[in-house]
């Protein structure tokens, strides 16, 4: 009895930390509470083998997965320093400062971390050490002593329990602790929740200008009407989201500012939101691919952006791309969480639609893809590229400056890969002998798709019917029909760029600059 007593009082000393931690942190900011400040840490420690395993097999849910086994493994600690302070009264305590000290430094050694960040975690920590000591007291064997007795010599029961222990002492401060903490966790989460509404405000306060440049009318034949191929245009709701932020960020609109210096930068510039929509801004139609997307995988997505030209602010800045004499060759963007990414500054400046995107599918972006700006750069992984949650521009050097992933051992430069994934039929689907469509997508942002092919069981190359090409930054739908023939069957599919090149068969991982090799599905025809 006294060492689930214990433990449950551990595990309570665990909610208060954590629930106090909560309160303090809508003081600080969302992004400073432990459990955010210690994923982080996990995040930022993680190899790129690990964190594509998470991507892999959770999908967009990873940081939930994440989350869960922070708390699952807070719980199992706290437990255990419970029944730990039955033996030796000082040690769970002990122990729970420290774990409030490693949720400190996770928050401060973030990449955005700040001195204040520490504070949520150090009051969890010092507030949780108290109830724990309070409640492993009443978990102690207590003598009986003459004034315990009453009046027949026997113990009376109102101080100790039949164990030797004052259970109803700690019941009535159990309770009292894990009433009081949950209600500082739920007071905590709305006064945090207060900061997301006013930027949700702002956002909705927000009408985008008609673009100087509309993106070209969609060609008819864009989009093929086939049951199960994925859309030309993705919703936002369906567009992948891959990124390190365990909290998303709620960034005002009418406080955001973005600052551009570094090398070369002749005028460094200071500029707000509403500065970019007085400028012209373009629309166009994207696709963005991640490099985590391994073959066949669903982390590509197409959109149509809108934005303020990127090279054109940067030259308003004086900057000059490498090949006309400027000494920067890396754009280091940087976002409010602390994220940093690293595009050549070649790249943004050699007149693709590299766009500071304010909007996404005729809205202002998404909280979760990027308010209120982000970089859309077409040709380029997004972790070279498309930084979300932007808050500043600085152009530096390869040389002298490494951002986040290529520390991680990902690549400097990350052109997107040729590639093609069969949409339908699903595999291991069950289709019925005879005509059945067979259909997908294919990209080469940049350089366009010039070629589909497809194959069953390895024989021949059949040339798929593409559908109308609406960019050579976006991807392109393709179909054949392939007449089945009852029994198991693997099809294959491949793509050819404007370049010439054909996708390789050969497999490799994502790591270091994208997956390689072709996507196939087994199907069983009845």
């Amino acid at each position: 009895m006294r060492g689930a007593l214990a433990a449950l009082g551990g595990l309570i000393a665990g909610l208060v930390a954590l629930c106090v931690a909560e309160l303090v942190s809508a003081a600080v900011r969302p992004e400073a509470g432990p459990v955010t400040a210690v994923g982080g840490a996990v995040i930022a420690r993680t190899p790129a083998a690990v964190k594509d395993f998470a991507v892999r097999n959770f999908g967009t849910d990873d940081k939930l997965v994440l989350r869960l086994g922070i708390l699952a493994l807070l719980a199992l600690f706290a437990m255990a320093v419970g029944v730990a302070s039955l033996r030796y009264r000082g040690v769970g305590p002990a122990a729970v400062l420290v774990f409030g000290a490693i949720g400190a430094l996770a928050a401060v050694e973030r990449p955005d971390g700040r001195l204040a960040d520490a504070l949520p975690s150090v009051v969890g920590g010092l507030v949780a050490c108290g109830v724990l000591y309070l409640l492993s007291g009443r978990l102690a064997f207590r003598p009986s002593s003459p004034r315990d007795r009453g009046r027949d010599g026997t113990t009376a029961e109102p101080v100790t329990s039949a164990g030797g222990f004052d259970r109803r002492g700690f019941v009535v401060a159990a309770t009292a602790a894990a009433v009081a903490s949950a209600g500082a966790g739920v007071l905590g989460r709305r006064l945090n929740a207060s900061g997301a509404a006013e930027a949700a405000a702002s956002r909705r306060t927000i009408v985008l200008p008609a673009p100087s440049s509309p993106a070209p009318r969609t060609p008819a034949g864009a989009a093929l009407n086939v049951r199960g191929l994925a859309p030309f245009t993705t919703p936002d709701k369906d567009f992948y989201r891959v990124d390190t932020a365990l909290v998303v960020p709620r960034v005002d609109a009418d406080s955001w500012r973005l600052r551009i210096h570094g090398q070369g930068v002749a005028r460094p510039l200071t500029v707000s939101f509403r500065d970019l929509l007085q400028r012209d801004l373009v629309e166009r139609d994207i696709t963005l691919t991640c490099v985590s997307n391994e073959v066949g995988g669903p982390y590509v997505g197409n959109a149509r952006w809108i934005g303020v030209p990127l090279a054109g602010l940067l030259a308003e800045a004086g900057v000059r791309p490498p090949s006309r004499g400027g000494p920067a060759d890396q754009l280091v963007s940087r976002s409010v969480d602390g994220m940093t990414i690293g595009t050549p500054v070649e790249v943004v400046m050699d007149g693709r639609d590299a766009l500071l995107a304010v909007g996404m599918n005729g809205e202002p972006l998404p909280f979760d893809h990027g308010f209120p700006v982000r970089m859309v750069v077409p040709g380029l992984y997004g972790y070279v590229s498309a930084c979300k949650w932007l808050e500043d521009l600085e152009l530096t050097t390869f040389a002298d400056y490494d951002a986040y992933w290529v520390k991680r051992s990902w690549s400097r430069e990350a052109p997107v890969k040729t590639q093609s994934r069969i949409d339908t039929p699903r595999p291991f689907a069950s289709p019925k002998a005879g005509p059945v469509p067979v259909a997908g997508v294919a990209w080469a942002q940049h350089r366009g798709i010039d070629r589909v092919e497809v194959r069953v069981d390895g024989g021949e190359w059949n040339r798929a019917e593409l559908a109308a090409e609406d960019s050579e930054d976006t991807w392109r739908q393709w179909t054949w029909m392939w007449a089945a023939t009852s029994g198991d069957h693997t099809l294959e599919v491949r793509a050819t760029d404007r370049d010439g090149d054909t996708q390789t068969d050969k497999r490799a991982g994502t790591v270091p600059d994208g997956a390689t090799g072709r996507h196939s599905v087994v199907v069983a025809v009845d």
